[in-house]
């Protein structure tokens, strides 16, 4: 029941608040990106290349230009621009030119009238190839021909941390083990997808699911040799994407066609070309070797990485960088040395998958503590707790831990934890693959076990990092515009929700994300609500500011007279201010660029603090 006279507050932080996009997603009537429609579309497709490594001998799409309704056909020879892209480095071709260096290569892309006659004109296209041995084990890499101008190694990162030439006490207990781990997709619901729009200034509007729209729109507008304002981007409905989408995938072949035909190119690519066309999780060869005193406290923990990032670098470099940084785990460890290599081979691309590098390696340093404690013989839980990190405690970065490390907490929190009933035979859907009887009973075994891990908040290695964000107030409404990509975390809800808190005011819409305003940086390494969210706050602050400032001169009174409280401002000895009603007719607005202190770059010997 309603009672007359009072009003709901919409939720503050803190508070629990229905997402924006919450009923249009769960009612069907949410618009993905492969749901753009454009008047005069036409469809677009990539060729791909059938092997991992391969000289293109011939390559003739005239063939694909005879079918009716196909409108153009592109190649290497059809890019205006840079001819390479990368989301760290620049050393992946739009298309392949003279080799192929994966299976799943971009060689050409077409746009057609129907998506069915871009295929056939896909399939009309004559490529003669002359496959080459592909180089596909990361540790060969290293001494093998280079498949890549730059060489084989993307990077070599040391840490040597503590008195590395110390020698171990007689009693001291190692064990060492070989850990591998195999690529894994993000294979995200919603396939790679966007719509090109040629404008009349001879650019190009991308409507695109993405992590990251102003990298994107500055690799775009490099390939196609346009100024970066001339090349906008706005966000379109992403239907997952945990780091799959922060590397660029069919943005510069749709942009291409569309800027050819002067007709909108859509592109959306099937599951099994969304496979080839996005980056993977990096396999990776992990040696460890750690070293304990009788009573479980490490001593020492030795390491080689060896990552495959594939054909080009991606993001290959932080991701070893993340690998390293963590090798050890959230433990104390007084001496380390740590050698993280990451590969260029001839498998696919690989880069940014949830966890980032920090994932491989908990597998190896939980497997190395299980294996500790047996000859130990020390229960694994005892032995973790014992060496947990703590505030106050050094990581093997040199970084002295100085917030929050709740190790021991969520250990104990863990071992109280009671364990899953017993699961009975008859229990169909209990079993792996469920109803669907990919496990028989007799093949299953059941175990419990436990693990731990840590990871970064925000990007590191002294990246300057910063978001950038517009608050507006006009007529009692607040309008909020970042670039950050909404990709299912709840940024939508969370900007609302500062927006309210700072400026007590309910009715708060949010902009589309798109290229217009500053970059927010990319929806990945945990940090959106921190740099988003901290410049949406203090862009509301600054209009927070400005109000109070226009109340004051209007009372003749200083600012420290006023008190803001929720959507009033009360004036000592004065009037009630009602913040909607004193914008009426006013704009206020701010746009802020919101950094935080920049950590330090790593050393020679990876320590930085």
């Amino acid at each position: 029941m309603t009672v007359t006279g009072t009003r709901r507050r919409a939720p503050r932080v803190g508070e629990s608040a229905p997402r924006p996009d919450g009923i249009p997603k769960a009612q069907g009537r949410f618009a993905f990106g492969s749901d753009l429609w454009a008047d005069g579309m036409l469809w677009g497709k990539t060729l791909r290349s059938p092997h991992p490594s391969a000289r293109i001998v011939h390559l003739d799409v005239a063939p694909a230009l005879a079918i009716p309704g196909v409108r153009c056909a592109l190649t290497h020879e059809d890019v205006t621009g840079h001819p390479f892209y990368g989301l760290e480095h620049r050393d992946q071709p739009v298309f392949a030119r003279d080799v192929v260096r994966y299976h799943g290569e971009p060689v050409a892309a077409v746009a057609a009238d129907h998506p069915e006659t871009a295929r056939r004109a896909l399939e009309a296209i004559v490529v003669e190839y002359e496959p080459l041995p592909p180089l596909v084990d990361a540790e060969l890499a290293l001494d093998a021909a280079p498949i890549h101008p730059d060489g084989n190694l993307v990077r070599h990162l040391r840490i040597r941390h503590g008195a590395i030439d110390s020698p171990l006490p007689h009693d001291a207990v190692t064990v060492e083990g070989v850990y591998d781990v195999g690529m894994q997709d993000q294979a995200f619901m919603g396939p790679e997808c966007g719509l090109a729009i040629p404008s009349d200034d001879g650019g190009v509007e991308l409507y695109v699911s993405t992590q990251w729209l102003h990298v994107d729109r500055d690799q775009v507008a490099a390939c196609l040799g346009l100024p970066n304002d001339k090349v906008r981007l706005t966000l379109a409905g992403v239907g997952g994407a945990f780091g799959g989408r922060e590397d660029v995938s069919l943005q510069v072949h749709v942009c291409l066609l569309a800027l050819r035909t002067g007709r909108p190119v859509k592109m959306v690519y099937s599951r099994e070309e969304s496979f080839f066309g996005h980056v993977h999780r990096h396999p990776a060869r992990m040696w460890y070797r750690h070293s304990a005193a009788p009573d479980g406290t490490l001593l020492r923990v030795d390491a080689r990485l060896v990552f495959d990032g594939g054909a080009y670098a991606s993001s290959s470099s932080a991701v070893i960088a993340n690998a390293s940084c963590f090798a050890c785990g959230p433990y104390r460890v007084p001496i380390a040395a740590i050698d993280g290599l990451a590969m260029r081979t001839n498998n696919p691309p690989c880069g940014a998958m949830r966890g980032f590098g920090a994932v491989q390696t908990c597998f190896a340093h939980e497997a190395q503590m299980d294996k500790l404690a047996a000859a130990l013989d020390i229960d694994p839980l005892s032995l973790r707790l014992h060496n947990a990190l703590a505030p106050g405690d050094v990581l093997i970065t040199g970084q002295t831990i100085t917030g929050t490390a709740p190790v021991t907490e969520l250990l104990q929190r863990l071992a109280a934890s009671p364990l899953p009933p017993a699961r009975l035979a008859d229990e169909v859907l209990a079993r792996p693959g469920g109803a669907g009887r990919t496990a028989d009973d007799s093949h299953v075994r059941r175990g419990v076990g436990l693990a731990i891990g840590f990871k970064n908040l925000l990007f590191s290695e002294g990246f300057d990092d910063y978001s950038t964000a517009r608050c507006r107030l006009e007529n009692g409404l607040v309008t909020v515009h970042s670039a950050c990509a909404e990709v299912g975390q709840g940024f939508v809800t969370l900007a609302q929700q500062i927006a309210r808190e700072t400026l007590g005011v309910d009715e708060v819409v949010l902009a589309a994300a798109d290229t217009t305003i500053g970059s927010a940086g990319s929806t990945s390494a945990s940090r959106q609500s921190w740099m988003s969210g901290g410049a949406v706050w203090r862009a509301c602050l600054a209009v927070r500011a400005q109000v109070l400032a226009a109340v004051a001169a209007e009372h003749d009174c200083g600012v420290d007279a006023l008190e803001w409280v929720d959507d009033r401002i009360l004036v000592a000895n004065g009037p009630t201010i009602d913040v909607r009603g004193f914008s009426e007719g006013r704009v206020f607005e701010e746009v802020v660029e919101y950094h935080h202190e920049p950590p330090a770059a790593l050393d020679e010997n990876g320590q930085g603090n």
